[in-house]
This record gives structure tokens, sequence and C-alpha cells, in this order.
């Protein structure tokens, strides 16, 4: 629609209607969608630029771009003739091959939202010779810096962290996942060709590092379920991110649009655990442990086969056969086994006590410390709901447990489906949301969790809803 249509100070191109034409953004000539000219230079002018300009034919982020390595438009920086303050660099951008392109471009609004401050920073950056700002914590990739790698990556990170909550970070956003704050923001502000270790740095864990930024009372973190901690509240008007310079982007660099992740989510690691029940004590005692006791599926097989050797419980005519003492009795039989089963087969002897064992499991979150909880995970529940007037919505719930921002999930599906989402509390779940899509939007939501944030799909439940293909005639 010609309302949101810039013109720049040059004019607008000319175009005739039925011209193809590539769209962008203010601040970047990459463009982010195709159309046909709708009217021609002259009477979209004459029009006041009020009605259709273009008839769009393919835009980012549509199933023609889904098909390919759906990979976000690069960064081409602007034109100097469309911006008179950079004329200084004018005999170079004349010599660009894009200024022979068949299309033209349209600027609309809606692009990079830049304060004051940061304009200057980019003014400046952009004249041959300028310096750039210490304040903008440029980290020196030069490997002669006289800097230890631990300084280096100390500084990179905090550099990361107030750009994360100068730029990334809203109030609406809180309370937000400390894990969602890494891999969503704090990642996605690490510069092209730098990559963001915690591990290397002096606080070894993200959990250390917010602590010492709470110190700095910067932020506010608070443990709002057991052994998941969220931000709770920013200190935005604190010093250190009032003065705080954002960094020119590498033109070579990449942006995705608001609304889209910045950073490839990567899933946590999740594995299955066992806990020692008060019933089979005594069989793990021998090997330290106890009540309460958590272990890996393969301690657990160890410390049987060990138990069956120290005790020569080992049949001596077939190798395949335990011979059950009291302790393995009590531990592995049913009441009416108790005077009738003397032995098992060692694969029957092991899954009886894994299944015996009460279930636990870990869940790892890039650069955190692992979490370990009793029971089972809960997998990412996707039901259909009716709602008045006949109308169905698609309500997604357990993000949390994976990491994922339900209010960044509902941004993401919000684009993909064309529908309306909401975020609420979840019934029946404390300090969790849901996440509201209008429509039954299963297939959108399998797709993204599938395909883009790469959960397994056992940990997924409810795809079979998704509608179902129509049938040909």
């Amino acid at each position: 629609m010609l309302p949101g249509l810039v013109v720049p100070p040059a004019g607008l191109p000319q175009v005739q209607k039925g011209d193809l034409c590539a769209i962008v953004l203010m601040g970047n000539r990459a463009p982010v969608a195709i159309g046909v000219a709708a009217a021609s230079t002259s009477e979209m002018l004459a029009s006041g630029l009020k009605g259709r300009g273009f008839s769009v034919l393919h835009t980012y982020q549509d199933h023609l771009w889904s098909s390919g390595d759906k990979s976000p438009p690069p960064f081409i920086a602007p034109l100097a003739l469309d911006h008179p303050d950079l004329s200084e660099e004018k005999g170079s951008v004349q010599e660009d091959p894009a200024l022979q392109e068949d299309m033209r471009h349209l600027a609309l609004e809606g692009g990079e939202e830049e304060s004051g401050e940061n304009q200057q920073a980019r003014g400046k950056k952009a004249l041959p010779g300028a310096s750039e700002d210490p304040g903008a914590g440029g980290l020196n990739p030069d490997p002669t810096d006289s800097k230890t790698l631990q300084e280096q990556m100390d500084e990179l990170l905090q550099r990361c962290f107030l750009h994360a909550l100068k730029c990334r970070v809203k109030k609406a956003d809180l309370p937000l996942l400390t894990s969602t704050f890494l891999g969503s923001h704090v990642f996605s502000c690490c510069p092209e060709g730098r990559q963001l270790d915690i591990k290397k740095s002096s606080y070894k864990k993200l959990s250390k590092f917010l602590q010492h930024m709470q110190q700095e009372q910067i932020i506010q973190v608070k443990e709002l379920s057991k052994g998941v901690e969220s931000i709770v509240a920013v200190d935005w008007k604190h010093p250190r991110i009032t003065s705080f310079v954002i960094p020119e982007p590498s033109p070579t660099s990449q942006t995705v649009q608001e609304g889209s992740r910045e950073q490839p989510y990567h899933p946590p690691d999740i594995k299955p655990l066992y806990c020692v029940p008060a019933s089979m004590t005594l069989l793990f005692q021998e090997s330290g442990h106890k009540k309460g006791s958590v272990l890996e599926g393969g301690e657990v097989r160890m410390i049987i086969i060990n138990y069956a050797k120290k005790n020569d419980l080992v049949d001596a005519d077939n190798k395949n056969l335990v011979k059950l003492d009291p302790i393995l009795s009590d531990c592995v039989l049913e009441k009416s086994e108790q005077h009738t089963v003397e032995k098992l087969p060692w694969d029957s002897l092991l899954s009886r006590c894994l299944g015996k064992l009460q279930p636990a499991y870990q869940v790892v979150f890039p650069g955190q410390e692992p979490i370990v909880k009793k029971g089972r995970i809960c997998p990412v529940d996707i039901t259909l709901a009716q709602r008045a007037s006949n109308k169905k919505v698609t309500v997604v719930r357990n993000l949390e447990a994976y990491g994922l921002d339900p209010c960044t999930v509902a941004a993401v599906l919000q684009q993909r489906c064309q529908a309306s989402t909401t975020v609420t509390p979840a019934p029946g779940a404390r300090d969790s949301l849901q996440v509201q899509i209008q429509g039954n939007q299963v297939h959108h939501v399998g797709r993204l969790l599938l395909e883009e944030y790469r959960l397994p799909r056992k940990h997924i439940q409810g795809l079979e809803k998704a509608p179902k293909p129509a049938k040909k005639k």
C-alpha cells in the first residue's frame, strides 16, 4: 500500500504500471518482497500516495522462502544518493554494480528504529577515517591483542549482555527465562566472526554472570519455578545501559525482522535418569548410593552387574542367568513370584530394576548448568479447543520446559499463521504460560517445533490433530 512508501531525497524511481519492483526497508537495500507496480510513478504521486501501489508476488518468510534454506535477508548498505550525508563516499558507491539492477528499489517504513545516539554513531562510522568509539564495546578480534582470552571473553559477554538489554529486551518480555535471554537475545548480539563461549570467561556459568550483573543492580533475577531462573526486572536507566553505544553492524552481517528468531534455537539436551526409592536402598547401598540418589541408566546397569558378581549370583551352569538373593527378590519380583522365581536372565533382571526405579530427568541448556528434576518431563502439548461462536483455537503448553519463551513463539506463529495469537496463564500450572492461536494451526506449530526448533518428536504431543489435506477430486 502506498501510504507506507518513503520518498527518498532524489524522488521516487520512475516506474510504469506492470514493472517488476523490489521492496526494501529503510536502512537496508536487501529486498524483503518482490512485486509488480499497480500504477506508474506519476499516477502514484497524483493519488497523493494513497491506495494500492504494488501487487506482491513473493515476500520474505512466505511459502516459497520456506522451501529454500530459510536464510534471512543480508545487509546491503544504502546508496549515497539516498543519504546525502554520506556524500564523502559517493565516488566508491557510483561503482556499485547494484546501480545497474533492472528492478527499482522502493523503501518502506518499518525498518530499523534507531535512537539519535545510535544514528550519530552510525554517521561517524560511515565517514572515512572515523575512529570507533570505545564505548561501543568493540572487542578487538586481533590475536595480537594484549588482553588474555579470558579478558576478551569477559568483555564480549558484557558487550552482548548490554546490547541485548538496550535493543532486544522490552518491559513486556519480563519475566524472561534466563535460557531464552541467552539463546534468543545475547547470542544474537555477538559480532560477526566472533563466538561467545561463557565457559571461557572468568564467570564460567551464565548464572554466576547474571548474579554479578544483579549485584551491579542492572537486573533482578528470581527462581520463579524450582530450578528455573528468570529475569524479572531491568533498570534501563542504569548508567551502563544508557552509556552503551550500539556497535555498527558489518556490511555482511545478516539481520532478521522483528518477530523472528535472531539466533537459531538450540534445543536442550534431555537425558532420562533414575531415582533410588526406599524399597531398593539395600541393593544400591553397597555402591555408596542411598534413597533419593539420581543415576544414569548405564550406572544402574553397572551397579547391578557388580552386585551380582560380588555376591556370586551368576549361575555357574548358565552365565546368562542370575540367581536371586533375598535383596534382588524384594526389588524385582511381584508377590506372586516370590516363591516360584529363583533365577532371571540378565536382560530381564536389568529391565525389571530400571522399571522399579523412580523416573527423573536432566535438562542441559546451552551455556548453563544441568537441571535435574524428578518425574518425567512434560511434552509440549498441542490441543484444539472450541470457543464462543463455534470457533476453534490451537493451544500450546509446556514451552518453558524446553527453553522456549511463549511470547517469542506467539510472535512467530502470528506471522506464520497470519492469525491472532494470545499468551495467557496456563490453567492448573504455576508460573506457566500457554499460547493460543485462532483456528486449527497444528500443522504450523508442528513445523515450527520440529523443523526450526528441532525438538524431538517424542517430546511433542498432539501433532495428529493437524487438519487432513483435502482429497483431490
